[in-house]
């Protein structure tokens, strides 16, 4: 069970643009093998700063709109959203200690 929840380009807006705390987006797609990598550590910062930053994956392939207005070329992609803005990006599949420091200075 993923910690991550499932965002769409209906309820992006929403789940994201409109949260009260800091979001990171999982860019991904089922063929990706880095995105499959990259999940366990997804989910552990889900669990890590629950309550402080929402985590939410978006399926590139079912949700091409989404992914091509903030320019995703390559997957995985995790961005950070804060009031609405993309603070932050990371390509790639990291380390979670990459992305934990990352994610720090935004909250």
């Amino acid at each position: 069970m993923s910690a991550a929840a499932a965002v769409t380009d209906d309820s992006f807006k929403q789940e994201v643009l409109e949260s009260e705390i800091p979001v990171l987006v999982d860019f991904w797609a089922p063929w990706c093998g880095p995105c499959r990598m990259v999940a366990p550590v997804v989910d552990e910062i889900a669990e890590q700063y629950a309550g402080q930053i929402k985590v939410v994956k978006l399926n590139t392939d079912d949700n091409p709109n989404i992914a091509s207005q903030y320019g995703i070329r390559s997957i995985p992609t995790l961005m950070i959203f804060k009031g609405g803005n993309k603070v932050d990006m990371v390509v790639g599949a990291v380390p979670k200690t990459t992305l934990s420091n990352t994610l720090e200075k935004y909250l």
